[in-house]
């Protein structure tokens, strides 16, 4: 027996990686967006929006986060036989644009843009192939003064949305310190950049994973490697103990300085120095991070010159070191001159993520404060946001060194942050719903909808069967209505209209006792004339 089999359905869901986003949670993300554009408006950045779609080659090899270039990316073969691919971030097509419109655009040409990326990468908690990234870049000029806007800008939308000081840090380090070091560890040749490619690849995924392995597991990988607890063993660079000891000396250098620092504090108490209130804020450390506690903006500011101290060490005699401790102190110098203190922006040797990508400064955005997980535990919310310089990345167009620095902030990661503390917004207002009760009349009620839209209230009329009145209200509720609007056959006759207050409805039917609502009742009678009027009163 033959027949036709019943066609397999699709599943009603989006494919693995990707998700819906409702009501509520898009328009928190839109103010979000709106906050943060005008921040980045105020200190002079324009627009720009490209293309979701770059050819390939376009793209380049510039991928974060992935061992092989172009991999990680949804890309498909068009009928010219070209190679396109979904935008990864929104770095690589500024960089065509700069290079496209190099003679129409301002030097140095400074945007920002928002909108989705996409990576094809193995999904996981929290971890989406599509999601909002928020940058700003300033492309043109081989200044830090560019840097140090960046960040002063950073600081200032992460309070602008919501992060009050001391919520926040902004971290900074350079990519040149780091060179200086393995210059002077000797995994670094500036005759030869190819030279010890691979041992250098090998210490900077160990200085990534500081925190995660400690010290002892960084010190292995930049040893002969390292054993996990299941056995398994990881290849180290083959250094040997002198060279790693100075790479151990950049990686844990908060620690030094924070020793350096309660030396020179027992000095000053021998010598009878006065221990000042400023004296222990200069001196606080969190414990289980090892990283400075910047809670006295005079104490930070100590550190930071202690801190570059080290750093100065460090590099030696290495040109490449020399400039990047010298543009980190201008850098501290110009936030200073703007009141941006090491309270808010600090010189931090720990940030090294990304440190393969970037070619000078680079800085990331941290939440101070605890949240609690899952399982009810305290935890350190992290990084929202991060960037740096990167003036190679134009170059592959034009084949000129075009310098260009930048921030992209985690947006999503920065909304679930502030939900977390209860400092978003919360659940939008939906419109006031205008019931049916005559479908004859329905001129009549989509009239008051646009009276009530012309005074700038959200409304609607029920677009629903009107038959079941009580599906009308469920309806209302669904959509988080304040109010409904009801007028029958009665009202009509007398020129009135009755509105109901859906939000004190609930209120007083969860109530333990009526008494309390008595004078507030959660519906009244007014002449359809006053009907905006009423509204607003209701409303407010």
């Amino acid at each position: 027996m033959t027949g036709d089999k019943t066609a397999r359905r699709p599943k009603a869901e989006p494919p693995k990686g990707f998700r819906d986003i409702f009501g509520a949670d898009v328009a928190e993300r839109r103010a979000m967006l709106d906050t943060i554009a005008r921040v980045y408006e105020l200190h002079g950045f324009e627009p720009l929006e490209t293309s979701a779609v770059e050819t390939v080659e376009a793209l380049g090899k510039f991928l974060p986060d992935v061992d092989r270039p172009n991999e990680g990316v949804f890309a498909w073969q068009d009928d010219d036989k070209d190679w396109l691919a979904l935008r990864y971030d929104l770095t690589a097509p500024l960089a065509r644009v700069a290079a496209q419109f190099r003679n129409d655009l301002p030097q140095p040409y400074r945007r920002y843009a928002m909108g989705p990326v996409w990576r094809n990468e193995k999904p996981g908690p929290g971890r989406f192939r599509q999601f909002i990234q928020c940058d700003a870049d300033t492309v043109g000029t081989p200044t830090v003064a560019a840097d140090a806007e960046i960040c002063a800008m950073l600081a200032d939308a992460l309070e602008a949305v919501g992060i009050p000081r001391g919520d926040y840090i902004v971290r900074v380090n350079n990519r040149k310190v780091l060179n200086g070091v393995m210059e002077v560890a000797g995994v670094l040749d500036p005759a030869d950049p190819e030279k010890f490619a691979t041992e250098r690849g090998i210490v900077l995924r160990a200085i990534d994973k500081l925190d995660r392995l400690g010290e002892a597991g960084v010190r292995a990988l930049l040893g002969e490697g390292r054993k996990d607890e299941s056995g398994d063993f990881t290849k180290g660079a083959g250094l040997t103990d002198s060279q790693a000891e100075v790479v151990m000396g950049f990686v844990t250098a908060n620690r030094i300085v924070e020793e350096m620092l309660s030396a020179a504090l027992v000095e000053n108490i021998e010598a009878g120095v006065p221990y000042s209130r400023f004296s222990r804020a200069m001196y606080s450390f969190d414990e289980e991070t090892g990283r400075p506690l910047a809670t006295d903006a005079e104490a930070s500011f100590y550190r930071n010159s202690a801190t570059l101290r080290h750093l100065a060490s460090l590099v030696g005699d290495s040109k490449a070191g020399r400039e990047g401790v010298g543009e980190l102190e201008t850098m501290a110098s110009l936030l200073d001159a703007q009141g941006y203190g090491p309270d808010r922006i600090v010189i931090d040797p720990s940030v090294v993520r990304g440190l393969g990508y970037y070619t000078g400064p680079v800085f990331e955005a941290e939440l101070t404060f605890t949240i609690l997980d899952d399982k009810g535990r305290p935890r350190q919310f992290g990084s929202v946001a991060g960037g740096g310089r990167y003036d190679d990345l134009v170059k592959r167009f034009t084949g000129q060194s075009v310098p260009a620095t930048g921030v992209s902030i985690g947006v999503d990661r920065l909304l679930a942050a502030l939900r977390a503390k209860g400092r978003t917004a919360g659940a939008t207002p939906g419109p006031v719903v205008v019931t049916v009760m005559d479908r004859d009349r329905m001129a009549d009620y989509m009239a008051m909808a646009a009276d009530l839209r012309r005074a700038g209230i959200r409304a609607e009329v029920y677009l629903g069967n009107p038959k079941n009145f009580g599906n009308q209200l469920k309806y209302a509720d669904k959509r988080a209505s304040p109010i409904a609007v009801i007028q029958g056959s009665s009202e009509a006759e007398k020129g009135t209209v009755i509105l109901k207050d859906l939000i004190l409805g609930a209120q007083i039917a969860a109530s333990a006792t009526l008494e309390e609502w008595k004078d507030r009742p959660a519906q009244v009678e007014v002449p359809r004339a006053d009907l905006v009027a009423a509204v607003r009163r209701m409303l407010g």
